[in-house]
C-alpha cells in the first residue's frame, strides 16, 4: 500500500503538530485557512497545495484520503461533515464539536458516507494513563468507589488576545472544551458514562476576556455508581500548576498527575505494582504557554493502522460525542456565580 494522503483545514498552532506527523507517515497534499498567509506559510514545509475555501479544496483534492480538521472548536462539526460527504475519512481535533447535536450529525455523515471519523484524544495514550486503564480493566482496583480530576493551569490576556477566536462562546464554547475536554474524555473511558451532575462555575480573572467561565468546581455520579469532582481552572498564577487523576478503590489507590497527566505520583495496590512505564512525549509547547501531551504521533499511527484494517480507532465518533455530553450536561446545570 502506499502512503495514504491529508489535507489539512485549518491553520493555527495546533496544525503545525499535524503537519509534523503527517510528514512522517503519508503526504500532505494541500492546506486551507481563510488568512491565506498562514496557509501558505505551512504549506512550505512540505511543498502543499493552499486553498483559501474548504470547497475548493474538497473539489480539487480528489486523491486525499483524510481531510484533518484544524479549525476553531465550533467549526468542526461544519467543516467535518463537508468532508465526509465529500467522500474522505476525517480525523478531527478535539473537542469533536460543542454541542451534542452536531456530534450526532457528524456521526450520521459518516456512517452515510461509509467513511472514518476519529477524534483527537491524544492523552489516551500517555504512559500512565494507559497502566491505570489496564489496571482498571483488569479489577486490579477492585470496585471503584470515587475519583478526584484537577485541572489547574493558566490561560492569561495575551493567550486570548492573540486569537480571533478563542474565548468566544460561539467559536470556542467553554474552558471545559477548549482546555479539558482531553480530561473529560478520560473520565468516560476509564469509568464510564455519567448520570448526575451539579456545578458551580465563574469568571473572576478574565471578565474583559472572554464569553464563559474561568474556573468550575463539578460534582459527579457515574451510572454505575462511583461519585467524582472535578475542580478545574485556568487562574492558576503565571503557569499550569497540575493536571491530575486520583481513583479510589477498594483494594487500590492511584493517581497521576504532573502539569499534564504525565507522572505517576502514587499507587497503593493490593497485591500490584505498576512500573517500568516508558518515557512519554513533552506537552505541546506553544511559546508563552503549554497544552497537552504531544502525542499526535501515536494518533497518526493508529489512523494509518486503521486505515489498513490493522487495529480498531483509538477514539470514535461516538466516544466524542460522549465527552461533549458531559461537558454539556455540566453547563446545563451549573450555577454561576460572581466576586
Amino acid at each position: 500500500m502506499g502512503k495514504k494522503k491529508f489535507a489539512v483545514i485549518g491553520c493555527g498552532r495546533i496544525a503545525s503538530r499535524h503537519v509534523q506527523h503527517i510528514s512522517n507517515v503519508g503526504i500532505l497534499k494541500a492546506v486551507c485557512d481563510v488568512k491565506t498567509e498562514r496557509a501558505t506559510a505551512l504549506a512550505k514545509t512540505c511543498q502543499a497545495n493552499v486553498y483559501q475555501q474548504v470547497e475548493d479544496l474538497l473539489a480539487a483534492e480528489k486523491d486525499v484520503d483524510v481531510v484533518s480538521i484544524c479549525t476553531p472548536n465550533g467549526l468542526h462539526a461544519s467543516h467535518s461533515i463537508m468532508a465526509l460527504q465529500a467522500g474522505f475519512h476525517v480525523l478531527c481535533e478535539k473537542p469533536m464539536a460543542i454541542s451534542v447535536a452536531d456530534c450526532q450529525s457528524m456521526i450520521d455523515a459518516a456512517e452515510k458516507a461509509n467513511k472514518m471519523l476519529v477524534i483527537v484524544k491524544q492523552n489516551r495514550f500517555n504512559p500512565p494513563i494507559v497502566a491505570i486503564k489496564k489496571a482498571i480493566d483488569e479489577n486490579k482496583l477492585g470496585k471503584i468507589y470515587s475519583v478526584q480530576l484537577n485541572c489547574f493551569w493558566n490561560r492569561n490576556f495575551n493567550y486570548y488576545q492573540q486569537s480571533d477566536w478563542k474565548g468566544s462562546k460561539a467559536l470556542d464554547g467553554g474552558t471545559l472544551y477548549t482546555q479539558f475536554s482531553h480530561f473529560i474524555d478520560l473520565l468516560y473511558w476509564m469509568l464510564g458514562d455519567i448520570r448526575e451532575v451539579s456545578a458551580l462555575i465563574g469568571n473572576f480573572a478574565h471578565c474583559e476576556t472572554i464569553d464563559f467561565e474561568d474556573n468550575g468546581v463539578v460534582t459527579l455520579k457515574f451510572e454505575n455508581g462511583i461519585i467524582g469532582t472535578i475542580h478545574y481552572t485556568v487562574n492558576s498564577y503565571q503557569k499550569n500548576m497540575e493536571g491530575s487523576l486520583t481513583v479510589f478503590g477498594e483494594k487500590g489507590t492511584v493517581k497521576v498527575g504532573g502539569q499534564y497527566l504525565n507522572e505517576l505520583e502514587y499507587q497503593q495496590i493490593e497485591n500490584y505494582q505498576i512500573h517500568n512505564l516508558p518515557k512519554g512525549n513533552p506537552p505541546n509547547n506553544y511559546g508563552e504557554y503549554k497544552g497537552s501531551m504531544s502525542n499526535h504521533d501515536k494518533v497518526y499511527k493508529n489512523l494509518i493502522e486503521a486505515l489498513d484494517g490493522k487495529a480498531e480507532i483509538a477514539t470514535s465518533g461516538f466516544e466524542g460525542l460522549k465527552t461533549v455530553e458531559i461537558i454539556e450536561k455540566i453547563y446545563q446545570q451549573a450555577s454561576v456565580v460572581s466576586r
